[in-house]
């Protein structure tokens, strides 16, 4: 698996982490976006991280490959974004269809951002949040 260089990012600056395609590999993902970010506060990285983790382990649950995440960093927040190629299962929240147990990933990622959604492309969709620094 190739990833991006870990670098900090400037104001506007985009770098993408294509996910594996079989199994997830969330810890690389973390480490990759935590080292984006270092020079945010703690607890605001901790956040991104949760909300990268929840959106990534999402696509593997709930939808097909390829699969990748995005950070993107502003002045005043950070963006997530994850891709992937199931367009017609679009997340609800508060529910989910593998049992009552489970369904809370998005609640807590709504609680953590400042503002989160959908978008619709050719054969997929990208799930994104944004969280302020």
């Amino acid at each position: 698996m190739e990833m991006d260089t870990p670098e900090v990012l400037n104001a506007s600056a985009r770098t993408l982490h294509t996910l594996p395609e079989d199994q997830p590999d969330l810890a690389s993902m973390r480490a990759w976006a935590g080292a984006l970010l270092k020079d945010l506060h703690e607890d605001v990285q901790l956040d991104v991280l949760l909300v990268c983790t929840e959106l990534a382990s999402n696509a593997y649950e709930h939808a097909e490959g390829p699969r990748a995440v995005r950070v993107q960093r502003h002045t005043d927040f950070v963006r997530v974004e994850v891709d992937d190629h199931t367009p017609a299962e679009l997340p609800q929240l508060g529910e989910s269809r593998l049992g009552d147990s489970r369904g809370r990933g998005l609640i807590l990622v709504a609680q953590l951002s400042r503002a989160w959604g959908t978008l619709g492309f050719t054969g997929g969709k990208t799930i994104w949040a944004e969280l302020g620094v």
